[in-house]
């Protein structure tokens, strides 16, 4: 599998051969589909894509088409998703299932390329596209194929946290994302779950227990540098959904994990007892094998990188 980023544009060819250079692209980068365009005089287009774990991250810039994934298309396919896909900027359609979603800026709809679809992108493309295992999904959203071509709204709700994941998860992020790569997919299943109408169940009565039972559990193994929902999950005896819906309502799963291991890295600066480790060593037993992950997340929380607030630390009047 690739893990480098890879990127398609139409400036590599003729303008007389761009749109047939496009739908190659296209069937590279995702999946055999059939495009047209109302001005294919005109025609330009750039795709980026990144792998991200188990799924892959990508963006795309085009100008004005429609895009068909026919039985034909899926009979040609080895390799069958889940698309998440959310516009910046402009309206579009999509339609699969005999359903049909009007779009808004921001908005996202999900289709599964296991069945026939098609995209109608009358003012140009600019938009994240994720592809996600057909398993991947399935365990966040258990009647996946009921989710697809449901208009996912972006300005309200679990929607607009989606949608800011969405635009923030760019090729570059996810090719050096500091995180674990578990860590920010969980999230993404978490948020698409909560996200999806009809999907969002109220919270268990025992999501407290399960919160308070994690954040007990991540105190005891923050400095496992790998530590992802799945093993707290396993430790517990619940579902991963389970696990991340439990911290849904207030802070995330991750931002927990990151926020617990600051609060130890500040506990480790500031006593005497570890004035002799240095700041790496520190950050390792925070969970952090690299320093300059390490320095940035606690520069981010503290203001000043940990070696500086050691220092004012020191400083400081008795």
């Amino acid at each position: 599998m690739q893990n480098h980023q890879r990127r398609w544009s139409t400036d590599a060819v003729p303008r007389p051969q761009r749109l047939d250079y496009w739908v190659g692209a296209v069937c590279e980068a995702f999946l055999e589909m059939d495009v047209t365009s109302s001005r294919p005089e005109g025609f330009d287009a750039c795709l980026q894509h990144q792998p991200l774990g188990p799924i892959a991250v990508n963006r795309v810039r085009a100008s004005a088409q429609d895009v068909y994934r026919t039985h034909a298309a899926i009979g040609r396919s080895r390799r069958n998703f889940y698309y998440l896909i959310s516009q910046f900027d402009q309206p579009w359609g999509a339609a699969q299932g005999g359903r049909s979603a009007a779009l808004a800026a921001g908005d996202a709809v999900l289709v599964d390329s296991r069945e026939r679809y098609e995209f109608h992108f009358r003012e140009g493309v600019h938009c994240a596209s994720m592809q996600l295992p057909i398993a991947w999904v399935e365990r966040w959203l258990p009647a996946g194929q009921d989710a697809v071509a449901r208009r996912i709204p972006g300005d309200a709700g679990w929607g607009l946290a989606l949608r800011g994941m969405l635009h923030n998860l760019s090729p570059a992020f996810a090719e050096a994302p500091g995180l674990p790569p578990a860590l920010i997919v969980d999230q993404l299943g978490v948020l698409l779950s909560l996200a999806v109408p009809g999907t969002a169940e109220r919270p268990a009565l025992h999501a407290e227990s399960i919160r308070r039972r994690a954040t007990d559990l991540l105190h005891q193994r923050l400095g496992e540098p790998a530590l992802v929902g799945q093993d707290v999950a396993d430790a517990l005896g619940v579902s991963l959904r389970s696990l991340h819906r439990a911290f849904a309502p207030g802070e995330s799963f991750a931002r927990t994990l990151r926020r617990l291991r600051m609060e130890e890295a500040a506990r480790l600066l500031a006593s005497d007892r570890f004035a002799r480790l240095g700041v790496a060593e520190i950050g390792r037993r925070c969970g952090y094998l690299d320093a300059s992950h390490f320095v940035r997340h606690f520069r981010a929380g503290h203001g000043l990188t940990p070696g500086a607030w050691r220092r004012s630390l020191a400083g400081a009047p008795a």
